[in-house]
C-alpha cells in the first residue's frame, strides 16, 4: 500500500507542469513559483529547492526548454551554484529518459554522485563518465561560463568551464539519440543567464 501511494504521488507530481519564459523561450517545470526571473539581471533563478521523489533516485527540479528534440546541440550559458552543485539536462524525452551533466565543487572522486554524466532509464540515475579531473567549480556564489556539446548521432557528450574540459564531464550514451535541454539542480538552488541553445533536429 505505501508504495502504491508513493507511485501515485509520483506520477501526480510529474504530470502537474508549469511554464515560465526566460532567454526567448518557454520552459516546462513543476512549479513555477520555485523559480524566478530577474528582468533586471536577465537572470534566471531557481529559488527553491526540491529533493527526488520517492522510489528511483533521480533529479526532477529542472526546467525544459519547449524546443524540437534535437539531435545535436551547443548550449552556451553563464551559471552560478548557490550551494555546491547545479546540472544541466540533455537528451531529454521524459521524466523517466534523460541525461545530465552534474557540475560541482566536488571532485568525482571524493563524491562518486558529483561532479560527473550521469543516464537515467526508468529507473535510479547512474553514472556514464569517469571519476577523473578537478571539480567543475572550484568554488560556489560566483559566476562560471559553461559549454555542452552533445552529439546524439555519436552518443558523445562534453561540458568546458571557463574554457576548460573537465574530463569526469565527458560521456558517451547511445542509447538517447535525440532530446531537449533542461536547467537545473538535484537538491539545490543555482542561477543561469545568457542561455544560448542551438540545435539541430
Amino acid at each position: 500500500m505505501r508504495l502504491l501511494t508513493a507511485a501515485f504521488l509520483a506520477a501526480s507530481i510529474l504530470q502537474a507542469r508549469d511554464t515560465l519564459s526566460a532567454f526567448g523561450k518557454q520552459w516546462q517545470v513543476e512549479n513555477a513559483a520555485d523559480w524566478k526571473m530577474d528582468a533586471t539581471a536577465q537572470t534566471l533563478e531557481l529559488v527553491t529547492h526540491r529533493g527526488p521523489l520517492p522510489g528511483p533516485r533521480r533529479p526532477i527540479q529542472f526546467a525544459i526548454a519547449q524546443t524540437p528534440p534535437y539531435t545535436t546541440v551547443n548550449v552556451e550559458l553563464d551559471v552560478r551554484p548557490k550551494q555546491k552543485s547545479l546540472m544541466l539536462v540533455f537528451a531529454y524525452r521524459d521524466p523517466a529518459h534523460f541525461d545530465y551533466a552534474h557540475l560541482s565543487v566536488d571532485t568525482a572522486a571524493k563524491q562518486p554522485h558529483h561532479n560527473g554524466v550521469f543516464h537515467v532509464y526508468g529507473g535510479e540515475r547512474v553514472r556514464i563518465s569517469s571519476e577523473e579531473g578537478r571539480a567543475a567549480f572550484p568554488e560556489s556564489g560566483r559566476w562560471y561560463h559553461v559549454i555542452l556539446r552533445w552529439d546524439g548521432k555519436k552518443g558523445e557528450v562534453n561540458v568546458s568551464i571557463d574554457g576548460q574540459p573537465i574530463p569526469a564531464l565527458h560521456a558517451v550514451d547511445l542509447s538517447l539519440s535525440s532530446g531537449r535541454i533542461g536547467l537545473g539542480s538535484f537538491d539545490e538552488t543555482a542561477d543561469f543567464k545568457n542561455v544560448k541553445i542551438q540545435g539541430t533536429e
